[in-house]
């Protein structure tokens, strides 16, 4: 899984040929050329081909030994998206199954949204509601993603940052919750590349620098390792695991230590043939070096809920420096790389029903993602609700059987009760906590033996339940409960909420309480009609807000469209009757005089920036740079003006904001302003700050005359060691 090699669709065949029939391997083609065609006429952002991503896609897949569909769909995961080719189109060429697959990773795109946010999160839902029903979803998904941050660097700044980011917070922990540590790890540490160059450049350089080091001490061991077991005739593969660079930078950060404070950058992994050798090295590893205590994992005895099983143990390596040593089967290390994928269900044609069925049972984390999805009607809530259970750090807690259950860190007795079966949930009336009766907002910890105090006679959940549970399942329950016992109460509870709210608005209740408009909104949220909508406001499924705002937002569209007119032409007049004394900005109008002009703080305008001006309201004409984001949009466009400048600033002084950051050091401070007073240039504030990761920002307002005095200050400081970035700032 190269992030260097470029395959060609030959190389797919090849590996998809080791493992496949030669009928699965001619379907896999036909997907090819059919991909090929329908993508003939488009061009990625690097210039490139569009057939060259479907095709790296399908060789990842490949790579991950999947079914002849999920590669098949690797090729055509973009032709619904992005060409004229229709789902209908797919089932008759290849088969429903194949539609269905590449159905759950296109993206909505042409349905209109308010928002980016809102637009993402609808995208998310529902391949996270076709993932439920299929896993292979996601894993096309991931490999998708994982060559798109492969491309990366094609893109603007910004929506680098913003790709990395969604990469980090949702794809990078479903690959692990998945098992998938190759693609993990590879997600983690090129979105570290794109969110924090700086750091990310620093830690590839300081790992280089002690890679001999490191090297040679890992060949110590090994050779050690490997004499011990030759004694006791265990055939073993060992190597040595360097640690990846996002795990290292979130140490340094989460623990607050230097790079050269950081011991364990590496793990030396011993595969062996089975289970009882895994134990036989760990008792050799501990003969030979001293176990640190604490730091032994048995995962082996219990496995992860993403299937990895493997020994891991901290000793006191030769050099008194700590050692991580796994120790695991070949099975369990191919399911260490390669989770679901190596464990599939599809491939398992030779297995039991029986093993069939423990994999989907340790899934069944996703089948309840449909139960949240009929339940929770905004989509940023249900994206909120899935990074908590899904994402969190997890707990794991026994039943007085000795069943384990894993919730999401900071779940109470509740959590626990709605997660065996929704009447325990709602009969519960207290818990006894490794044997003693505790509270129910009590945090439960990994360990903790949960018995759960029930009675029929019960009245039920309470509303407080919603605030001290953690689980999207358990809060979805407790609103059900209340949705069927209160329905006609929540009904009127939910409409009088909403008329409040609009009447908070400014709205006129009969002009947006119209049954059209009532129906368009609740289709919005995915409600039946409009009691149902109600209901759920009533019951806290929906917050009054949200209903208002859209039921509103037709009314305030023309409102604006009319008040943007009149308002428009009356700033005009006003601006122009004014006749008020030019000010000293250095800047005038074309064809007009006698206006107030003043230069806008938002980006703080020189001589020699290209410039635009904007007419306000009272305040004369306000001067902006002409990439300020605040003149860039439609609504602006209207109240522009040209506008020059009448000389290039000589004599006069302007204000700018500059933002420079770097590696905090000593002195680094001292020689920033230094440099700018060697350029005889006035400074009127400084600010600094450093951050857990050791990375200085100083805001310095400085004095300067035009563009051209601008960039020697900013090419001095550049100059600077430790220096990474220096920008103009805007507020």
């Amino acid at each position: 899984m190269s992030r260097e090699k470029i395959v060609t669709a030959e190389d797919v065949f090849e590996v998809a040929g080791k493992y496949l029939s030669e009928k699965d391997t001619d379907f896999i083609k036909r997907a090819y050329e059919y991909a090929q065609h329908a993508h003939r006429d488009q061009y990625r952002k690097s210039g490139e081909p569009y057939i060259l991503h479907p095709i790296q896609v399908a060789g990842i897949l490949a790579e991950l030994e999947m079914d002849p569909a999920t590669v098949a769909c690797g090729f055509l995961h973009d032709v619904v998206e992005d060409t004229e080719v229709t789902l209908e189109d797919l089932k008759k060429q290849f088969s429903e199954e194949v539609a269905m697959l590449v159905d759950g990773v296109t993206k909505l795109g042409k349905i209109k949204y308010k928002s980016k946010e809102e637009q993402q999160a609808e995208n998310h839902r529902k391949m996270f509601v076709a993932m439920a029903k299929d896993i292979r979803v996601i894993l096309i998904k991931l490999a998708d993603r994982l060559h798109n941050m492969r491309t990366l660097k094609h893109l603007p700044i910004e929506k680098q940052r913003r790709i990395a980011n969604e990469t980090l917070e949702i794809f990078a922990p479903l690959a692990h919750r998945l098992g998938i540590s190759t693609i993990k790890w590879e997600l983690e540490d090129t979105a570290l590349r794109y969110l924090n160059p700086q750091q990310y450049y620093r830690i590839v350089n300081l790992m280089k620098q002690k890679r001999a080091e490191r090297e040679h001490y890992v060949h110590d061991v090994i050779d050690e390792i490997n004499r011990q077991l030759d004694d006791v005739q265990i055939e073993a593969h060992i190597s040595g695991r360097p640690k990846h660079l996002y795990s290292i930078y979130h140490k340094m950060v989460m623990q607050n230590k230097q790079f050269n404070e950081i011991y364990d950058l590496l793990a030396v992994r011993v595969v062996v043939n089975s289970i009882k050798d895994c134990y036989a090295v760990l008792g050799i590893i501990h003969t030979c070096w001293k176990p640190m205590p604490g730091r032994f994992k048995d995962y082996i005895a219990m496995p992860k809920p993403n299937l990895y099983q493997s020994l891991h143990t901290t000793v006191i390596g030769p050099k008194g420096d700590p050692l991580e040593v796994q120790i695991r089967t070949q099975e369990m290390h191919e399911i260490a790389e390669y989770g679901i994928a190596a464990h599939w269900a599809y491939k398992e044609e030779g297995k039991s029903v029986k093993s069939k069925k423990s994999v989907q049972d340790k899934l069944t984390w996703f089948r309840e993602i449909l139960e949240w999805q009929n339940d929770t009607h905004d989509a940023e809530e249900f994206m909120e609700s899935l990074k908590v259970d899904l994402f969190s750090d997890m707990v794991y807690v026994f039943t007085p059987k000795g069943d384990v259950v894993e919730l999401p860190s900071g779940s109470v007795p509740i959590d626990f009760a709605y997660r065996i079966h929704t009447e325990i949930g709602n009969q519960t009336i207290g818990a006894k906590i490794n044997g003693k009766m505790e509270p129910l907002d009590y945090k439960l910890k990994t360990g903790d033996i949960l018995e759960i105090m029930t009675s029929k006679h019960s009245y039920g959940p309470s509303q407080d339940w919603l605030k001290i549970t953690q689980t999207s399942q358990a809060k979805n329950k407790i609103k059900q409960f209340f949705k069927k016992q209160r329905r006609d109460e929540n009904i009127t509870k939910g409409r009088e909420l909403v008329e409040k709210e609009l009447v908070n608005l400014n709205i006129n209740i009969k002009e947006v309480l119209t049954a059209d408009n009532l129906r368009k909104v609740g289709e919005k949220f995915n409600f039946h009609n409009e009691e149902d909508m109600f209901a759920a406001v009533g019951y806290q499924g929906i917050t009054a807000a949200q209903i208002a705002n859209r039921l509103a937002d037709k009314v305030r569209k023309k409102t604006k469209e009319l008040d943007f007119e009149k308002s428009l032409e009356e700033v005009k007049q006003d601006v122009i009757s004014r006749h008020k004394k030019k000010t000293e900005s250095g800047v005038k109008v074309s064809g007009a005089d006698n206006l107030l002009i003043r230069l806008s703080k938002c980006c703080n305008p020189v001589p020699g920036d290209e410039i635009i001006g904007y007419i306000t309201k009272g305040r004369g004409v306000s001067v902006h740079r002409a990439d300020c984001s605040n003149v860039q949009t439609d609504e602006v466009s209207g109240r522009l003006l040209e506008v020059e400048w009448e000389s290039d600033g000589e004599g006069k002084q302007f204000n700018v904001d500059l933002e420079i950051s770097g590696y905090d050091r000593h002195g680094l401070l001292n020689e920033v302003l230094q440099a700018i007073n060697e350029t005889k240039t006035s400074i009127t504030a400084v600010t600094g700050k450093s951050d857990k990761s050791h990375m200085a920002t100083i805001h310095v307002t400085i004095l300067i005359q035009n563009i051209s005095h601008l960039r020697k200050i900013v090419d001095r400081i550049k100059q600077i060691s430790d220096v990474y970035t220096v920008k103009r700032k805007v507020q």
